[in-house]
């Protein structure tokens, strides 16, 4: 009877274990050198001093050259026209942050999921690793969530959650109702960190 119950007990480590074990991600160990950070005025770093972006942060983490791409007021639909740009830099990863302007301008749901499922299809095919990045924080942006978590797991993507979680709303991390200050960002910074460092 003892050894059933260990058998059961081992066999229930061994089913938690596999179901924490995370998620095969396309293109990890390619050859390209940069990392590219591809978004609207989260990834360019409105609010916060010159050289306190987030991509600016994460470069200061990690050994490959971080170039910035990030756009103010772009949305994931115009973005789709910038792709080229992104794989013309060598790219070895490609963090792709988009739909807070799109929600704030009543662009359609579908065609913003539609416009990043493109980008991250472009950025595979490329070669390089594609991060999805969740904006989290507004009001009314958990279906984009749940939609970019969804397409990255059956793409085979990175997935950032929220990352204004804990920062949106609170007056001492924002530089406005919309952007973090430069505090904002350090927090910004290390989730996206901790989410692509086993990928680099």
């Amino acid at each position: 009877m003892k050894k059933f119950i260990l058998a059961v007990l081992l066999l229930a480590v061994i089913f938690y274990m596999s179901s924490k074990k995370k998620p095969e991600i396309k293109n990890v160990g390619n050859t390209g050198a940069n990392v590219v950070v591809f978004g609207d005025s989260l990834s360019y770093g409105y609010g916060a001093p010159r050289g306190q972006s987030y991509p600016d942060l994460i470069a200061r983490k990690i050994s490959r050259l971080v170039i910035n791409l990030g756009r103010n007021g772009e949305t994931a639909v115009g973005a789709a026209r910038r792709v080229e740009e992104v794989l013309e830099q060598n790219p070895y990863m490609v963090l792709i942050e988009f739909g807070g302007n799109d929600f704030m301008r009543g662009v359609d749901f579908q065609q913003t999921v539609q416009a990043v499922s493109d980008m991250v299809d472009q950025v595979q095919s490329a070669g390089a690793v594609a991060v999805v990045v969740d904006t989290g924080g507004y009001y009314g942006m958990k279906k984009y969530s749940k939609a970019y978590q969804k397409l990255a797991k059956e793409k085979g993507a990175v997935f950032v959650k929220g990352i204004l979680d804990g920062v949106f709303g609170k007056t001492a991390l924002m530089s406005d109702q919309i952007h973090p200050n430069a505090k904002g960002y350090e927090i910004v910074a290390d989730k996206v960190y901790q989410q692509i460092k086993d990928y680099l």
